[in-house]
Parts: C-alpha cells; structure tokens; sequence
C-alpha cells in the first residue's frame, strides 16, 4: 500500500541546531509528536543545505505538511525546497516548527512557544497564516546565485557578524552572548561602504555601516531592527544605519533589541516591493542567519506565499 504522504507530516530535523540539540532531543520530541496523534516520517540533514533537497524531492512525492525541528537556517533551507518544487503552489504547503536553535528570530514574529510540547500543541492547532516571502540575487566570485528568506537578510555590518557567529556554532558555542561578543569583535575592523540603494525607482547613496531588508521584524536572537514589519503587506521593510562611530554603535546596542533604533538621527527607514544594491568595494549578505555571498544585489517580493502554523 502507498503512503498516504498528504496526511503524513514530513519532519526535518537538523541534528546539529541548537548545539546538537536537534539530535539529543529528538527522541522526547519524537514522544510528543506519537503523544499528539500526529503521523509523520523523520529525515535527518546530514550536511548544509540538505533541508532544500529533503523538502523538494518529499513534496514532489506528495508531502504537504512539513514541520521543522531546527533554527532559523533549517527553516531558512526548508522555505528554498519549496520554493524549489514544482508539484503545488507554495502556498498549499504548510510548515510548522519545533525550535532547538540558538537564535529562533523567525518564530518571535508568530509567538512559536520555545518548549517543545507547546510548539507540538501549536503545529496541531493547524492556525495557519500567509506570510509574504522574499528573494535575493546575489554573486558569489563571478557566478550569480539567488536565495528565497522569510525572516531577514542583513548586508553590510550584520553580515560579518553572523559570519563570525556561525563559525562558533560549528566549534559548538552559539548563543546571544556569542552574538554579542561577535558584535565587538566585528566592530574592530569593519568599514563603511560608499553604497547606492534604489527602492522602486527611488535611488539613495550614502555611506553605509547596516542594511536591513525583510519581512518579519527580530534577528540576532532578539535585535528589532525592523519593529514596524508587518509579515503579509506585500512590502519589504528597509532599515538603512548609515556612517556612524564605532562607539556609537556600543552605546545604542539597546536600542537595536527595543526597536528604538529606527530613530536615531543616522537611521534611515523606507518601504518597497523592489530593492537593488550596489557598493564599492563590494559588501557581503545573510539571509535568516545563512552567510552567503556579496554585492551587487537584487531583492524580489513574493506576497503571501508561505503558509505557517503560528501561536
């Protein structure tokens, strides 16, 4: 007899999020999930990006439901396998998430609890919402790639620092006080970047330290940089910190957390469907916590096209 796959949840699982949390933790999770009455198939990433191809290949062979056990870059490489199918319209496809990373940004937005029997009480619930999705193109060396986001992608300063942050995660030390020790570390030796940005045709340059474009509103484990983002209005939010002293940035870190920073005399905020940056020299990219590549870049709206099951 086939699998009845559309009834059946798929669930990744990242064993290495959360500092090898995913892996240790699978089997009460796995408990909770069999206490809940919900069907599923377990498959476990075995190296980066692998989430992509799990989700692709499981929805092309009739999986809908998919609930994610991991952080931010998991669900970040899920969203990718979705958009990289073609047998639904990525909307008909629901993703729920049972957190063990160390940053869990994406899931403040929709009050995701952070213990595992209530993010399964969640994911059973099925309260769903359409969130919009972003995509950027962006160059590695020569060769141009492109990476779909539902949560943030930072350019420039925040860039660095999740680069520096992730190589911790590898060596098993993530968490807010590496993120933080990241920021200072980072601060050392970053400059600012002489930066052309057009959004929807309005084109700004300046000299830039950050640039913040998304769609939910918390990254960094816990910064608001984007306080006003509203998750399903077809609109990207654009936080802009333009030049500012490095001591300036120590002294207005609170700020980043309460979403004050957006009125500080060198922040600048917009909205737009559309965005392009280029810079000289070039500036790098994260988007929902992956390192990827650096300017120029292409930013792409997609409204309400990823289906989450939210708290």
């Amino acid at each position: 007899m086939m699998p009845d796959t559309e009834h059946e949840s798929l669930v990744i699982v990242n064993p290495n999020a959360g500092r090898r949390k995913g892996k240790k933790d699978w089997v009460r999770i796995s408990g909770l999930l069999d206490l809940a009455e919900i069907r599923f198939k377990a498959v476990f990433t075995r190296f980066p990006r692998h989430a992509i191809h799990i989700a692709a290949s499981h929805i092309e062979n009739g999986h809908k439901n998919l609930i994610v056990v991991g952080g931010d870059g998991t669900m970040n490489e899920v969203i990718n396998g979705i958009f990289r199918q073609k047998r639904y319209p990525t909307a008909d496809i629901s993703v729920g998430m049972i957190t063990v990373g160390t940053g869990n940004d994406w899931g403040r937005m929709f009050n995701i609890p952070m213990g595992y029997s209530e993010a399964i009480s969640t994911i059973k619930k099925k309260n769903s919402f359409v969130q919009d999705a972003g995509v950027v193109k962006y160059f590695h060396g020569e060769c141009q790639n492109s990476r779909y986001f539902v949560n943030i992608a930072g350019i420039g300063f925040d860039a660095l620092v999740v680069s520096k942050t992730n190589k911790k995660k590898e060596a098993g030390k993530g968490g807010t006080f590496s993120y933080l020790k990241s920021i200072l570390v980072s601060l050392m030796k970053y400059r600012h970047t002489k930066t052309k940005i057009i959004i929807d045709n309005i084109a700004i340059t300046n000299n830039v330290f950050n640039i913040s474009i998304g769609i939910c509103r918390y990254n960094g484990g816990g910064m608001m940089q984007l306080p006003d983002a509203v998750a399903d209005d077809g609109l990207f939010d654009i936080t802009v910190i333009n030049e500012i002293k490095k001591h300036d940035v120590i002294l207005n870190l609170k700020r980043l957390y309460d979403g004050t920073i957006t009125r500080h005399p060198k922040v600048d905020t917009y909205r737009g469907k559309s965005v392009t940056i280029d810079s000289h020299p070039v500036i790098h990219l994260e988007t929902d916590g992956e390192t990827l590549g650096h300017s120029p870049f292409t930013f792409e709206i997609i409204p309400r096209s990823i289906r989450v099951l939210v708290g």
